[in-house]
């Protein structure tokens, strides 16, 4: 998972994405002879909250090693990350079924280059080496397709919220490897495991998955054994074929990284760390559903983003009915929203102290609720506040007399929904009460109004 410093691990250079290749490296980041590393503290601060969002142990003696292999993209024919003394582990991710996914570690590591393939050649494009990287590794917990969906997506919004990395798969800034084995029912020992490397998205993780399962168990049961080996998934296929056989650690020859002082982390900076990060998204979603009475699905999606939260929080303070607001966002404002970018800024005209203004109005039975939802369709339009919307006469209500007056003018104009509704067809009142909130400009109480047509009609 890339975090979201502004410089990369061991230099000042960018971590910006995109931008034309080689353009964002440095002496350091391609491994120059003479040039020396230097720890970015950011790093080293995001991995700890990382750690601390995930109920991990921190390490307060830590290192750095060498992990040697050779590779194009690779350029000084090691990565420096870490072995035998990751800075967090021993933590776990609750899955919405009870279940508790243990974590291993949590440890840092630079990126190393991309390949690209192109016109016949390979070019190696260097932008992304040392870029800074936590990666998380699980016990072998994980029982299902559904259960690994759910632990990433947990692992994406936490890590989203506490704000150390956008995880935006299509970006690269989060991938996954997974290692899969299966075993007779009811047995203790697991079986030979394959891993499938560098997925970048949940669909083909879950397509991979299905697909080496079946092909694992088609193995079995056929007498043959399954192979130790790395694989890739073949998105034109549909299908996981091998890249090369299984690495162990000793074919790493692991060392500790000699340019590199020992990490030592004080309780002080553990304390400080952990009060920087906020509410989480899980104990979140539980506190709006129990103090707010909101539904489970209203109070996930509203924790889906931490711009999202902050501003329901903000627009709900003191109103009587946070649901009220919670519906103004989720169906109105979300569907103003195009992908989930938009939701993650989240850049709407109206504010917060706006919206929360609205609903009080509504509160205070100055406003109905679709003259409610016609306002903030202006608000999200202009950007201008419920007070230049909404008029002391629009607040006024509507009189008695003048109500009667306006559903017996909607009856005589639609001869054919009365006839309708006569008849039997429940949905024709709809119409004629259109017509009614439409001459009142929404000021009617729709109720009231239903209410006072069917009386009429059945006179």
């Amino acid at each position: 998972m890339e975090l979201s410093t502004n410089t990369k691990i061991f230099c000042s250079c960018t971590t910006e994405f995109g931008g034309d290749p080689n353009t964002h490296c440095c002496p350091v980041c391609i491994g120059l002879p003479g040039t020396l590393p230097k720890l970015n503290k950011r790093v080293v601060e995001y991995a700890i909250m990382a750690g601390l969002a995930t109920n991990c142990e921190i390490s307060r003696v830590s290192k750095m090693d060498r992990k040697n292999y050779v590779y194009p993209d690779l350029p000084k024919a090691y990565q420096i990350s870490q072995y035998d003394m990751p800075l967090c582990k021993n933590g776990w991710v609750e899955l919405s079924n009870g279940r508790k996914i243990r974590l291993t570690r949590i440890h840092i590591e630079e990126d190393a280059g991309k390949l690209v393939h192109q016109r016949g050649g390979t070019y190696v494009d260097y932008n992304r080496g040392g870029v800074p990287l936590i990666e998380i590794v699980s016990e072998p917990d994980i029982r299902s397709i559904d259960e690994a969906k759910e632990y990433l997506e947990k692992l994406q919004l936490i890590m989203r919220f506490i704000g150390i990395s956008d995880c935006k798969m299509q970006e690269g800034s989060m991938r996954c490897d997974v290692n899969i084995s299966m075993r007779p029912m009811g047995t203790e020992k697991f079986g030979t495991r394959t891993e499938i490397k560098n997925m970048n998205s949940f669909a083909h993780m879950a397509k991979a998955m299905d697909y080496e399962m079946n092909r694992q168990i088609d193995l079995l049961q056929s007498g043959e054994a399954v192979v130790q080996e790395t694989r890739r998934y073949n998105e034109e296929d549909d299908c996981t074929e091998s890249m090369r056989g299984k690495e162990d650690a000793h074919d790493y020859r692991y060392f500790r990284e000699p340019d590199l002082v020992t990490i030592q982390v004080s309780d002080e900076i553990v304390n400080e760390l952990k009060d920087k990060l906020p509410e989480l998204p899980q104990k979140k979603a539980k506190r709006y559903m129990e103090d707010f009475g909101l539904p489970e699905a209203d109070a996930l999606l509203l924790t889906q983003y931490r711009k999202i939260s902050e501003y329901f929080e903000a627009a709900s303070k003191g109103v009587k009915n946070p649901k009220t607001v919670a519906n103004c966002m989720i169906g109105q404002i979300f569907s103003r929203l195009e992908g989930d970018g938009a939701k993650e800024n989240f850049a709407v005209k109206v504010t917060p102290e706006n919206l929360n203004a609205l609903v009080r109005l509504l509160d205070d039975g100055k406003i109905r609720m679709n003259l409610l939802k016609t306002t903030l369709e202006k608000m999200l339009d202009t950007g201008k506040a419920p007070s230049e919307l909404i008029s002391e006469n629009d607040m006024g209500g509507v009189d008695p007399g003048a109500l009667k007056a306006a559903c017996e003018q909607a009856i005589a104009a639609n001869p054919n929904a009365v006839s309708d509704y006569l008849g039997g067809k429940e949905k024709a009142l709809k119409a004629i009460l259109g017509a009614v909130m439409k001459a009142t400009r929404g000021r009617a109480d729709a109720m009231e109004v239903e209410k006072l047509l069917v009386q009429l009609i059945k006179k």
